[in-house]
């Protein structure tokens, strides 16, 4: 589990089993007061392992730019989390 700080909330990345498969999250929690907001990461994809699933989270929650106001995580434009989605080289 990974941790960042920001102003108003503290998010955390991490992962859960559902069923047979690990599914990635973060979690965002407000400071003062209010329950935490929790978004899946790469929905597209579960992991047969839990350290896969949480370096995702992990990697993902790095790779925020930041929250909006209501602490919803901003991502960069296109950004998808996964490695494999990247475009080709030009030659």
């Amino acid at each position: 589990m990974a941790e960042r700080e920001f102003d108003n909330y503290l998010a955390r990345s991490g992962a859960t089993l559902e069923g047979s498969r690990y599914s990635a999250w973060l979690a965002i929690t407000p400071r003062k007061h209010g329950f935490p907001m929790y978004f899946a990461i790469c929905e597209n994809r579960s992991f047969r392992d839990k350290t896969v699933a949480e370096a995702a989270a992990a990697k993902a929650l790095a790779e925020m730019l930041g929250l909006e106001d209501d602490g919803t995580p901003i991502f960069p434009e296109g950004y998808t989390g996964f490695d494999d989605d990247a475009p080709p080289a030009a030659p």
